[in-house]
């Protein structure tokens, strides 16, 4: 019984942990190259305007925004189709950086802008492989 739980939770962590280091790998493998439309999206004003806001919820608000723009283009969108697993871990970041977000916003406001990054990181990355991918249809 204990052996199964020590499995268990040894193989959770491991989750975890590859979980986090593929979303960290995708978005600093992304972030050499900006996104060309990314001034057409609010977030690109969120990751300037993050490190001195005073208020963290406007700027959370801009990003689910643009957030639901981009997933309902991916969506919608003929010929826009990301890769599939690296658009479901970005996807899944993106959310979890959400709840992140709700959780540490009043307890550790210096871990919500953190979460706030990440997030806005994630929008600039789809941004940017939604043009990659336009680019390459409309050739």
């Amino acid at each position: 019984m204990i052996a199964t739980v020590l499995i268990i939770a040894f193989s959770l962590v491991l989750f975890v942990y590859w979980f986090r280091y593929s979303c960290l790998l995708l978005l600093r493998r992304s972030s050499e190259q900006p996104a060309a439309a990314a001034n057409r999206f609010s977030f690109v004003r969120v990751q300037q305007d993050l490190p001195g806001a005073m208020e963290l919820d406007p700027l959370r608000r801009s990003l689910d925004r643009d957030y639901r723009l981009l997933t309902y283009l991916l969506d919608h969108a003929a010929g826009l189709e990301l890769e599939k697993l690296e658009y479901r871990l970005l996807v899944i970041d993106y959310r979890l950086m959400q709840m992140w977000y709700r959780l540490t916003r009043w307890a550790a406001p210096g871990q919500a802008r953190l979460a706030l990054g990440e997030m806005a990181d994630v929008l600039n990355v789809l941004v940017g492989r939604i043009g990659e991918q336009a680019g390459r249809t409309a050739v």
